[in-house]
């Protein structure tokens, strides 16, 4: 469990014993029920991580919510959207194993997660991962009740697949942005686990180093 749904539901048990003294024990029942919703809300249940290769796994748990595509700096990108409902784990994971080379936090507004335009006006944290010669994408973004994006990683830290890296609290949505020649595995209105759930697979990369050295094998052989 994330340790914040010790600190709502401490402060709501506390509530509830200085309620039910002043005013009787049914008045307290409504800030422990209150108190055990919270202690749900941030369960952090453990999850089986894919070893296949080129796996990317979900970034959330939620349902998808669109998948298409789109451009971002200049070159196009197949984005996955999941849509996280109060009723879903808010823990966020890492898709690919890689270093974090890019982090950008962007002020914005709280619409509602469902709408297309919240992937861009609303308040959102923005990671770019790097590993095996791909760069994978993925936001952070809040929706009408997610009021805080916490990050738990710093730029230049490596991530492995699955590992832990940040929470959304309450409804929100994440994007996931991948290289257009990813393969595909989800489709609209899949329910998606983070860090278990195969969003995609990520073709291999011959290096440069990897090719050059093939040419000169072959000249050499002539």
């Amino acid at each position: 469990m994330v340790r914040d749904g010790f600190y709502y539901a401490l402060g709501l048990c506390v509530v509830a014993a200085v309620v039910g003294w002043l005013a009787g024990p049914a008045y307290a029942v409504v800030p422990l029920v209150l108190a055990a919703f919270f202690l749900w809300f941030f369960r952090d249940p453990e999850r089986v991580i894919p070893a296949e290769g080129g796996a990317v796994v979900s970034p959330a748990d939620g349902k998808v919510t669109d998948v298409s595509t789109l451009e971002l700096d200049g070159r196009p990108r197949t984005r996955i959207s999941i849509f996280l409902s109060v009723f879903d784990v808010h823990v966020n994971r890492s898709p690919v194993a890689g270093v974090i080379t890019n982090l950008e936090y962007r002020c914005g507004r709280f619409r509602n997660a469902l709408s297309t335009a919240s992937a861009v006006e609303n308040e959102q944290n923005i990671v770019t991962v790097e590993g095996d010669g791909h760069t994978v994408v993925f936001k952070q973004i809040a929706g009408v009740l997610a009021r805080r994006i916490v990050f738990a990683k710093k730029l230049g830290d490596r991530v492995e697949r699955g590992e832990r890296v940040g929470l959304i609290k309450f409804g929100s949505r994440t994007d996931l942005l991948l290289d257009p020649a990813a393969h595909v595995h989800v489709a609209v209105g899949d329910r998606v686990r983070g860090g278990s759930s195969v969003l995609a697979h990520l073709p291999p990369v011959e290096t440069a180093g990897v090719a050059a050295a093939g040419g000169q094998r072959e000249e050499g052989a002539r």
